[in-house]
């Protein structure tokens, strides 16, 4: 029985692999290319991956051979997102903002020392071609990570620098105090801002959501180009805007403004 427990832990553990191979970047893979990425041989590969197209989870192209992610991973994405309280909070709140706002709205998670994507809304002015749910993205980086970074304590953010963050741009904050500077600026004025930081041309501005205990657990932004979003000049009646939209959130994830007036002056 042993035997068998482990046998079967390791065919999940292959076929997870396989799956995860498929990235923004690979949406495509043949088996050869799986098995370079997975290190498994080609006979194990091209049995589980014609097993998983017998599920769905995965979809070949009988011209090209190429497997692509089927409609069951499809299903299992959506099945998760529904199951997210702060996905089912916010969904219809940031479709409504990004209609008024007319730019590119998003909803992130915590997760970690990273955040992930739950939804994402375009407007007339900054469209998008490709779904954003599920993707990650850096703390220190972007709009909606400074406004999760302004949740926590000194020593978590000490502890998020010491492994060194990536620049992306010359102007991505790197430096421990730098990022105290937009943290305590953030925290004052109820919302984060990047420009050109993870990326030339595009801006964020972006506030927290809190949870029933009054943590940070999530956050709202509008991004764009900077050709309709400039953060340069006056910008206070979109971050309203944004930040009754959070509230709003909260709000319905049961948070209450009174509770976390000391846990946010202890930071």
């Amino acid at each position: 029985m042993a035997s068998e427990s482990v046998g079967g832990t390791q065919t999940v553990e292959r076929a997870m692999s396989l799956l995860a191979c498929f990235t923004e970047e690979s949406g495509e893979l043949r088996v050869s290319e799986l098995c370079t990425l997975t290190g498994l041989g080609q006979s194990t590969v091209s049995r589980m991956m014609s097993a998983l197209d017998r599920m769905k989870f995965v979809v070949q192209d009988g011209r090209t051979g190429l497997y692509r992610l089927g409609p069951a991973a499809v299903a299992l994405g959506t099945i998760a997102l529904n199951g997210s309280p702060i996905f089912r909070a916010s969904r219809q709140i940031a479709q409504n903002l990004a209609r008024r706002i007319e730019i590119g709205v998003n909803v992130a998670e915590l997760s970690g020392f990273t955040f992930t994507y739950l939804c994402n809304f375009e407007g007339a002015l900054a469209p998008k071609s490709f779904a954003m749910a599920g993707r990650t993205g850096p703390l220190h980086a972007t709009g909606l990570g400074k406004a999760l970074l302004s949740g926590m304590t000194s020593e978590k953010v000490d502890e998020y620098f010491e492994h060194s963050p990536q620049r992306f741009t010359p102007h991505t904050i790197v430096d421990r105090d730098a990022m105290q500077v937009a943290l305590d600026e953030s925290r004052s004025r109820g919302y984060a801002t990047e420009i050109e930081e993870l990326a030339f041309g595009r801006a964020c501005i972006a506030a927290p959501i809190h949870n029933r205990a009054g943590e940070i657990v999530a956050a709202l932004s509008a991004s764009g180009p900077l050709s309709v979003l400039d953060l340069h000049a006056p910008h206070q009646e979109l971050a309203l805007q944004l930040i009754e939209a959070a509230d709003e959130i909260s709000v319905a994830l049961g948070y209450s403004p009174s509770r976390s007036a000391s846990a946010f002056a202890a930071l």
